[in-house]
């Protein structure tokens, strides 16, 4: 990137401004928390396996959320669920958003592009964007294209037939996780999660290269593969005195994200807006708001805040990846979480919706992780 363009983009705040402060825990990493998802997992796999005899579902997950697809569990589309919040007023929480399609064939990736310009122009677009995606999780694919020729280049790894979102780069520190739940027939529902979102960093001393930054620190040292691919370009570079560089964007856990369980700073202001965001969806119960800021105190009283995605039925409470979380503690609110879903989704049964079929829901399954293989790498 040349001078010019580096002028031309929106500063970077700094770090976690806007966001509480983040405790000297911070550098620890629970013994759970990268443990093997197979592993990690089969307790809460052997829990809905009783839920599904109780209910008498298998698949009741996916009719927790009849206005999304599969009820958002797997394989949906990141805009159709987004188009799901219909009202102007709960539009405008909305970061500004545009669904491209990857043709395939002969000069597709140069029409893809012409197509993807023509999408910024039509919704209002500009340089610096993020680029993910239509469909896929925990952060794959996730890059910032800050000019054209970036654009190009992730249009140019991406698979074709697939589609993906350009949407504005809310360029502020503060991110979270908010876990909302309403059950079908109350008036009101509840946040059950908050987590706060922090974004690693490392700090240049003028003699240390940015790989022996990485490796020196005491938290990313121990995650390293989640931070040395991603930076390859950059990583026998001697970083300057005093220059922070953030090396983890994209705000899942799974991709060295910090998480913090923040569910002590929930307020009814808060809940009052994401009650009015989640009745705006229509036939929507469960899910988490995946939301940026720039100043908490503005979100603790529930405004000040754009949603950048919302997770449905396979929405996680991410605050049990905090490092501080006990491993009980964390399988209490999976196992509640999971309760959740089978009982809203029998209650939609009851009112006339149908789950989703097996064999349509592995279809499904099958079909994002496919894709997922093929998505460029995230920053």
């Amino acid at each position: 990137m040349n001078t010019k363009q580096e002028k031309d983009l929106p500063r970077s705040p700094a770090p976690h401004a806007g966001m509480p402060e983040l405790d000297a825990s911070a550098g620890r990493t629970s013994w759970f928390e990268f443990a093997p998802a197979h592993l990690f997992y089969t307790p809460i796999a052997l829990w809905c396996a009783w839920l599904s005899l109780r209910y008498f579902g298998p698949t009741l997950l996916t009719n927790a959320n009849p206005s999304l697809p599969y009820s958002g569990l797997v394989g949906e589309s990141k805009e159709i669920v987004l188009n799901a919040i219909k009202k102007p007023e709960a539009r405008s929480y909305i970061a500004a958003y545009g669904q491209v399609l990857r043709w395939g064939g002969e000069g597709a990736a140069k029409r893809t592009l012409s197509d993807a310009l023509s999408i910024m122009k039509e919704k209002q677009l500009t340089f610096p964007l993020v680029a993910k995606p239509d469909i896929g999780m925990r952060g794959v694919g996730v890059q910032i294209v800050n000019n054209e020729d970036e654009l190009a280049s992730y249009i140019a790894v991406f698979p074709a037939g697939a589609n993906f979102i350009l949407q504005t780069l809310i360029n502020e520190e503060g991110e979270a996780g908010v876990f909302y739940v309403r059950e079908p027939g109350e008036d009101k529902g509840r946040i059950t999660s908050l987590t706060l979102k922090y974004f690693p960093r490392v700090t240049g001393d003028g003699t240390r290269t940015l790989r022996q930054l990485i490796m020196d620190d005491p938290r990313a040292g121990q995650l390293a593969h989640l931070y040395l691919e991603r930076h390859k370009k950059r990583l026998d570079d001697i970083v300057p005195k005093g220059k922070s560089i953030k090396i983890a964007f994209a705000g899942s856990h799974s991709l060295g994200t910090i998480f913090r369980n923040g569910n002590d700073e929930i307020t009814d202001e808060m809940l009052d807006t994401f009650d009015k965001l989640a009745k705006s969806m229509g036939e929507f119960y469960i899910g988490r708001f995946d939301i940026r800021f720039g100043d908490f105190s503005a979100l603790k009283a529930g405004h000040g805040f754009k949603i950048i995605e919302v997770n449905g039925a396979g929405g996680e409470q991410t605050h049990i990846w905090d490092s501080r979380t006990t491993l009980r503690d964390a399988y209490k609110a999976l196992i509640k979480q999971f309760s959740y879903l089978y009982r809203i989704g029998a209650a939609n049964r009851k009112r006339g919706f149908t789950p989703t079929s097996l064999s349509q829901l592995i279809k499904a399954w099958l079909g994002e992780k496919k894709l997922t293989r093929h998505y460029p790498i995230t920053h």
